[in-house]
């Protein structure tokens, strides 16, 4: 006993000398650049949470632990304490693509039973041996920020791995899980801390497909968004956990939400065969399970019935393309090329947009967007200001992602205007809604930070006639209820809510049935 209690003083020891270390790589590196390489470290008090959930699950003693993002090894210690240092941990092998992690790494575990390589995970295509237990948090990098080649390249494995087609916009935590799955011995246990939107979103379906296909998934456990466990990543997280085994027949899993592992707000068992017929699976622990089916209602109208929903326009350079009727003076452009673009919803002061006698909005902080369809060659010779205008930007934004995927980077997407707007993300205000329902009269448009809603036939026909329905529709929109939109929507971390077109489409609506009766 007393040689344990030595070994599990120096355990703590080393866990404090790793968390400073910690601290002091994290602060060198700036919050972009952690952003592009998904360098988000896992709090240990959570790490522990997972570590000790896994040892439920695993056999405690021969443990091969594989750790594909290592970091500066917090669930290697989490697993050393919980384990009192004892033999349990037989091996550990670990990669880290990151040398300033990797080298502070070496350092703090030098003595222990562990072999940390400086290389990429995904790099790895023939594992030298496999493990029996596996947790970690990937690196939660957007799809935007892989390399095209790379990418192409991932996606051919997993196809070559697992049979599974992965959509381009999946980020990489996504192929870390998929293309960890030869490294598994039969039977292994794995924890997976991720961004919860794979539950929700299209890119998510290969995942889903993996997890009830190819490995029976126990349990997913996601943490209360406003309770967000990263202090530097706004994302909702949640644990999936699955054993390598397949197993043909229905089964029962595990959703639970908030709280902890031992400790959850809600928990609810599924059988497999639902969860393979459920869209969204982050709604699974707030609905009646009593048929193992989902119930729609088709008396219930959905906006879909009545609009056509598109993003707003996404210019690739706010700070760039949109300018005020000031700076379009100031720099002595001419207005022809320049189009009414509502302020950002954080921005609108009102909910309904009126219009001055040229179309503009009638608000207090008017912009303008330039959108210029010309040659280069047209600008130069008969424009000289936007050329020089345009010049500016050469060097900065038409080296962003989305405009040098243009035609000419300068150009913008078409989109026209109408009279009704949702705002595309939010956190609840005093009456708990997230989004909101713009009404607009004028002729501006609106940027990705909106939803577009252009009528469809039934509610054209109707506009025609009666200036009157665009109130109307407007407070049938707005008469929606807070569950109706976020039983359709998205939560990140911080309690911070999206909502796409094809969600909104969703969205029951029954008010709006009793406008065209």
């Amino acid at each position: 006993m007393g040689t344990q209690n030595q070994r599990y003083e120096s355990i703590r020891d080393i866990e404090k000398a790793r968390y400073d270390n910690q601290l002091i790589i994290d602060a060198q590196k700036s919050i972009e650049d952690r952003r592009r390489l998904g360098q988000f470290s896992t709090p240990y008090e959570l790490a522990k949470e997972i570590a000790d959930y896994s040892l439920n699950l695993v056999n405690r003693k021969d443990i091969k632990f594989l750790e594909p993002a290592f970091g500066t090894g917090v669930f290697y210690s989490a697993l050393s304490e919980l384990t009192n240092g004892s033999d349990a941990i037989i091996s550990c092998d670990a990669y880290e693509i990151d040398c300033d992690y990797f080298n502070m790494a070496k350092q703090i575990w030098e003595n222990g039973n562990i072999e940390i390589l400086n290389q990429d995970f995904l790099s790895n295509w023939e594992p030298g041996q496999k493990y029996n237990l596996l947790i970690t948090n990937p690196p939660y990098v957007r799809h935007h920020y892989i390399d095209k080649k790379k990418k192409e390249e991932l996606k051919k494995a997993v196809l070559k791995d697992l049979g599974i087609k992965i959509s381009g916009l999946s980020g990489l935590y996504c192929y870390f899980m998929l293309l960890a799955h030869k490294w598994l011995e039969k039977d292994a246990v794995c924890g997976w801390l991720i961004p919860s939107e794979f539950m929700d979103v299209n890119y998510g379906t290969a995942l889903k497909e993996y997890l009830l296909e190819k490995v029976h998934l126990i349990r997913i456990h996601r943490y209360d968004p406003s309770n967000c466990q990263f202090d530097d990543a706004l994302v909702s997280s949640c644990v999936v956990w699955f054993r390598n085994e397949s197993i043909k027949e229905d089964y029962d899993i595990a959703f639970s939400y908030g709280g902890t592992h031992d400790h959850p707000e809600k928990e609810c068992i599924i059988k497999k065969s639902f969860a393979k017929q459920t869209t969204k699976w982050t709604h699974i622990v707030n609905e009646n399970h009593e048929n193992k089916a989902e119930k729609i209602q088709a008396e219930d109208p959905v906006i879909g019935d009545y609009f056509e929903i598109k993003r707003g326009l996404a210019t690739g350079d706010n700070d760039f393309f949109i300018l005020s009727k000031e700076q379009i003076i100031g720099n002595d452009l001419d207005m022809r090329f320049f189009k009414p673009i509502l302020p950002s919803p954080r921005n609108m002061k009102c909910d309904e947009v009126l219009a001055d006698d040229e179309g503009n909005p009638k608000i207090e902080q008017q912009l303008f967007l330039l959108d210029c369809d010309l040659s280069e060659e047209e600008i130069e010779r008969d424009y000289p200001s936007l050329w020089e205008y345009l010049c500016r930007g050469l060097s900065s934004t038409a080296n962003k992602y989305l405009c040098r995927s243009r035609k000419k980077w300068y150009f913008q997407e078409k989109r026209k205007p109408t009279a009704f707007l949702c705002s595309y993300m939010g956190r609840g205000k005093e009456n708990g809604m997230p989004f909101r329902f713009i009404l607009n009269h004028s002729n501006a448009i609106a940027s990705n930070s909106y939803l577009l809603l252009y009528p469809k036939e039934n509610l054209v026909n109707l506009l025609k006639d009666d200036d009157y329905s665009y109130n109307k529709i407007w407070d049938a929109l707005q008469s929606i209820s807070v569950d109706d939109m976020e039983s359709e929507g998205r939560v990140y971390g911080g309690g911070l809510k999206k909502i796409e077109p094809k969600e909104l489409a969703k969205v029951k609506c029954r008010n709006l049935q009793y406008v065209l009766s």
